[in-house]
């Protein structure tokens, strides 16, 4: 199950109280104190890693807790400081206080971590009061309570490039062309409900990770279906690759197509449009998708993009595979410049 978004509670172990404590041992008049301080609670550390994929493990626990500091004790013995908590996040997921609104931070990075709940500090023991003026202190102090807050975390996948479309453009079906990743391909819209991210390997040893954004519709930038679930996994993609229906099989064009998708996004976030994108001409293999690329090229001549025709279905012939190399190239080259 992929989950994109949860809310959690999370605190800081509590520190540990200090001790009021007197030496008291054979021929050792007046002692004097020896009261330990307390220890300081864990804190609640949360660490972006590539092992995580979706933030279903925080869905059905939702409260963390860290271990109190143990208590100060005689002789001078201080609580140790309790064990953090480590919570796994997938990389790109984005941390906010529920109270506030405020980005707590956004662990963009595999292996970045961020204390969200830091524990309470120990409370001293009554040997830390001892003065010339105060030989015999008999004030200790409690442990601060840890910190504890609300936080609602969102993902956003992060990937190097980003395919973009409507439903049934074949957006699925170019992922398993060019990658190992399996996602569900059927005859049907929203086939995909969630992002999936396949991994490209090139000739020079390099990488791609390429998301298959599920399908957008007209308005969208303003949540119309599940608009911003699907728009805010685009935001940190840095190629964009628009795939497009050539068939116009649900009775749209191809070039009112990628108008409006350069329209959604560019409404959902100013400058999205701009990012380094390639148009994908896709299922070129039908019969009608011929006379629509004539028309997409006398469309969208004023376009700087290049169009790559390419039927991902029928990946396995030759000529098709060396259009998907080709396609790669394009899409290493683009990355690079990024």
């Amino acid at each position: 199950m992929f989950v994109d978004k949860a809310t959690i509670t999370v605190k800081g172990g509590d520190g540990g109280n200090g001790c009021c404590s007197f030496r008291r041992e054979k021929f050792v008049p007046r002692g004097g104190p020896d009261g330990g301080d307390g220890g300081g609670g864990g804190h609640v550390i949360m660490e972006a890693t590539t092992g995580q994929q979706s933030l279903v493990d925080l869905v059905y626990n939702r409260h963390y807790a860290a271990p109190r500091g143990p208590n100060g004790k005689g002789k001078g013995l201080h609580g140790r400081k309790a064990s953090d908590i480590v919570l796994k996040v997938p990389v790109g997921t984005v941390v906010k206080d529920c109270g506030t609104g405020e980005i707590v931070v956004d662990l963009a990075a595999d292996g970045d971590r961020f204390i969200v709940a830091r524990g309470g500090r120990g409370g001293r023991g009554n040997a830390r009061f001892l003065s010339n003026f105060n030989r015999a202190p008999r004030e200790h102090e409690e442990g601060e309570p840890g910190e504890q807050r609300e936080l609602f975390l969102e993902l956003k996948t992060i990937a190097d490039v980003g395919l973009v479309g409507y439903p049934n453009a074949g957006k699925s079906t170019l992922l398993r062309a060019l990658s190992a990743a399996r996602p569900k391909v059927a005859p049907y819209p929203f086939t995909t409900l969630h992002p999936m991210v396949g991994v490209v390997e090139y000739e020079d040893f390099g990488r791609l990770t390429i998301a298959d954004i599920p399908g957008l519709i007209d308005g969208a930038h303003a949540n119309v279906g599940l608009g911003h679930a699907f728009l805010k996994h685009i935001e940190r993609t840095h190629v964009l690759v628009y795939v497009l229906d050539m068939a116009g099989m649900d009775g749209r064009t191809p070039w009112d197509d990628f108008r409006h998708l350069q329209n959604e996004l560019e409404l959902y976030m100013k400058g999205l449009s701009k990012r380094p994108a390639l148009i994908l001409a896709n299922k070129m293999d039908l019969p009608e998708s011929a006379e629509n690329m004539v028309r997409l090229r006398e469309e969208l001549c004023d376009c700087p993009l290049e169009i790559l025709p390419v039927a991902a279905e029928k990946c396995e012939c030759g000529e098709t595979r060396e259009r998907l190399r080709t396609m790669v190239d394009r899409i290493a080259a683009a990355n690079r410049y990024h």
